[in-house]
């Protein structure tokens, strides 16, 4: 092929002797602009896609940040940190705003497991195994109505009570919706006794871990041996994490 025909056909410069037959010259100015600008474009158009996809909330949960395990609950730090949290927990708002409503007379405060036998609770899941720093750090805080038809419970759940890491495992929610409704149950039960035949539940949201959580418990109906109650999970906000519905039965009568 002749130098004058490669030219034509390729549109470069054929100079016998040398070995560089294609220009390798940079593009014209010209169009550096507008290849900046479309690569801006292009990166803006795929990080809106993704944002769509994944909006912030939701990569926070597909990709939390790190975070140690549970602390060895007899360490200084540990002590200071449970310490501190019960402190949070006594001047949370809404506590708080329950303790002074106008029926605040008609309910009441206890602290399952506080004063527990230790060799009953260190057998218990959420009493014992369960406890500590990073898990169920305080003994939850219950305000129940004398007439034990209702009841809110706050409790504090830990990074090391998650299925996903950053999100509390779906199965120890089920663990503390049995604990609280049951409570409120069989407090309507012949001989105060009774034992769980059905919970169902419908989770919301997700639970994310290191915060307080809000269990609602409503008695629906006390009848025979049998009693009925719904329940919820909620975040501090009011955000619903998880519904539920209970059955209890008195086994004996």
């Amino acid at each position: 092929m002749s130098a004058l025909l490669f030219r034509r056909i390729y549109g470069v410069t054929f100079k016998p002797g040398t070995r560089k037959l294609l220009s390798t010259a940079a593009p014209p100015r010209t169009w550096r602009p507008f290849l900046t600008a479309s690569a801006i474009a292009g990166f803006s158009a795929a990080a809106y896609t993704i944002g769509s996809i994944y909006p912030p909330s939701a990569l926070t949960i597909l990709f939390p940040r790190t975070a140690p395990g549970p602390p060895d609950p007899a360490t200084p730090e540990s002590k200071v940190y449970t310490e501190s949290l019960e402190q949070t927990l006594q001047t949370l708002p809404l506590l708080e705003q329950l303790r002074k409503q106008e029926d605040a007379d008609d309910w009441y405060e206890s602290r399952p497991y506080l004063n527990y036998p230790e060799e009953r609770r260190v057998n218990s899941l959420t009493g014992g195994a369960l406890k500590g720093p990073g898990k169920l750090a305080l003994y939850p805080l219950v305000r129940s109505k004398k007439d034990e038809t209702e009841s809110v419970i706050f409790v504090h759940v830990g990074r090391g009570l998650c299925g996903h890491d950053g999100i509390i495992h779906g199965g120890l929610l089920a663990t503390l919706l049995d604990e609280t409704l049951a409570r409120t149950a069989i407090a309507n039960l012949p001989e105060k006794v009774g034992v769980t035949a059905l919970l169902t539940l419908n989770y919301r949201a997700p639970t994310r871990a290191d915060q307080f959580i809000v269990i609602r418990t409503f008695l629906q109906e006390a009848k025979g041996r049998k009693a009925t109650v719904t329940g919820r999970v909620e975040a501090l906000d009011g955000t619903l994490l998880v519904e539920a519905s209970y059955v209890a039965t008195n086994p004996f009568n």
